[in-house]
């Protein structure tokens, strides 16, 4: 079973709920979330991983790959970047990304296939075409990409012409994911991101044309100056480029964690109540118009492979968002990439001294991390059943854990009933589904199954910075922790 379709039902009721219920939350591309990685692990954190991963061989892998640099600051933006015009900095970093891969692939043994990977950043195109080409051939060096596999890449349609999607195909990519976040005049200048609507669709055709798998755009929601009607307008030219899939983000404005948010004017930011609404039109016309809401902020085509697997009960979470191969061990490389390793999170260096000094002593840039426990193993697969699938089948639970449900989580159980007399759940003899009005709220749903958020609630913590999060996860535009709605 599959989460239920959403109707208009919800979307008013959800309305209705979501000034009361909303509030900040983790967005579980992990867990545990990053946030919860210990600071300055014992090295041998990453090593007994590479070695489990090794003993598993020949299961392919996924692949992160962070490229940070970009020629231009976007005032939004909570990625870990580096503003340059200096591409003599690439260079190194390209050498660099090399020490790391020959270590790594050093301690996996042999030469492991990919299933899956992506480039994200910062901006991957800030490399030039030679730099591009060496990474690639670094990573077929110490990997196997597979031929069928996922590849994707983030680009800024500001910074390529047909000539470098041309050589991205070459290089192998069948995917690209395009940065438009809004395409009106006023908000673009409010953000510092000036990119004509004429230039995004020159990329896309592109893409079109040279038989690129999947192209998806990014839009980001609560900038400053967007109301629903004009938001609506960026909807009318997205529809027009037709893209496959559609990440629609909810801005968090952190300027406390976010330098570069001190330049947006939050009084142009729109109220909540502007907000919700332009969430709630964005839904209806995506899936009015053909759109599956896949979940959160994501929305695909019918006939995608992530509209796909969720109508066949076989969608999953990595650090990229929902996706079709979460299962494979995820290898993170470069600043700040994180890596899920044969139950272990392993996250590299923040900035390019620490990674550099580390590689330049023979040492994986390892920085943070933390080995999960059965519990964590437990709670993980149940958060991504309520994100993913939308149900919790508790008598296979049960068998595959050796657990009786009722009583592991009496606790998590009287909260559910509680989101069940708002509507978010159904609890029915042995199994939990979320609703229609759930789907949209399903965040709300998976926190009830994070004992860490259970534990911080029965103990006094520091709350700010709890949810700021230092803004750890590499490829999205949200911190890990964000408002829920």
């Amino acid at each position: 079973m599959t989460f239920p379709a959403l109707d208009r039902r919800a979307l008013s009721d959800f309305r209705a709920l979501a000034g009361r219920i909303d509030g900040n939350g983790p967005r579980y591309t992990s867990y545990p979330t990053a946030d919860r990685f210990h600071n300055g692990p014992d090295p041998s954190l990453y090593h007994d991983a590479l070695a489990a991963c090794r003993a598993d061989a020949p299961a392919p892998l996924s692949l992160y790959l962070h490229i940070p640099f970009c020629e231009n600051i976007c005032y939004y933006c909570g990625c870990n970047k580096i503003i340059t015009r200096d591409h003599g900095r690439s260079a190194r970093y390209v050498s660099y990304l090399g020490r790391e891969m020959a270590l790594v692939a050093g301690r996996l043994g042999e030469r492991r296939q990919v299933i899956q990977s992506h480039w994200g950043g910062g901006t991957p195109t800030f490399l030039n075409p030679e730099e591009m080409r060496r990474v690639m051939a670094l990573l077929n060096t110490h990997f196997a990409l597979a031929a069928d596999g996922e590849h994707s890449i983030e680009i800024d349609p500001r910074r390529v012409d047909h000539d470098r999607m041309a050589l991205l195909a070459e290089l192998g990519f069948n995917r690209v994911s395009l940065g438009v976040q809004d395409f009106d005049p006023e908000v673009q200048q409010a953000i510092h991101r000036i990119q004509p609507f004429e230039e995004t669709r020159a990329v896309v055709g592109a893409a079109r044309a040279l038989g690129f798998r999947s192209v998806s755009l990014d839009l980001i929601y609560g900038l400053p100056h967007q109301t629903a009607a004009r938001f609506g307008r960026t909807i009318d030219q997205v529809l027009a480029l037709r893209p496959d899939r559609l990440s629609v983000y909810s801005y968090a404005h952190l300027p406390h964690v976010f330098k570069p948010q001190r330049r947006i004017d939050e009084q142009a930011l729109p109220q909540a109540g502007e907000k919700l609404d332009i969430l709630v039109s964005t839904i209806e016309r995506l899936t009015a118009e053909g759109y599956v809401y896949i979940g959160m902020d994501h929305f695909a085509l019918p006939d995608d492979d992530l509209a796909v697997a969720q109508r066949e009960g076989r969608l999953q979470r990595n650090f990229q968002g929902y996706s079709t191969h979460a299962g494979y061990d995820q290898v993170g490389l470069g600043i700040s990439a994180i890596g899920a390793i044969a139950g272990r999170y392993v996250q590299n260096a923040r900035t390019l001294d620490d990674y550099y000094g580390a590689l330049d002593q023979g040492r994986l840039p390892l920085a943070r991390g933390v080995a999960m426990t059965a519990d964590d193993h437990l709670r993980r697969e149940l958060i991504g059943d309520l994100m993913c699938n939308g149900v919790l089948d508790l008598p296979a639970i049960e068998a595959r854990h050796g657990i009786d449900f009722n009583e592991a989580f009496a606790a998590e159980l009287a909260e559910l009933e509680r989101l069940a007399t708002d509507g978010l759940v159904c609890r029915e003899p042995g199994r939990i589904t979320v609703t229609p009005l759930g789907r949209l709220l399903v965040r709300r749903v998976a926190m009830v199954f994070d004992r860490y958020l259970r534990d911080d609630a029965a103990r006094p913590v520091d709350s700010g910075a709890r949810a700021a999060n230092d803004g750890t996860q590499p490829i999205r535009i949200v911190p890990r922790y964000s408002r829920v709605v």
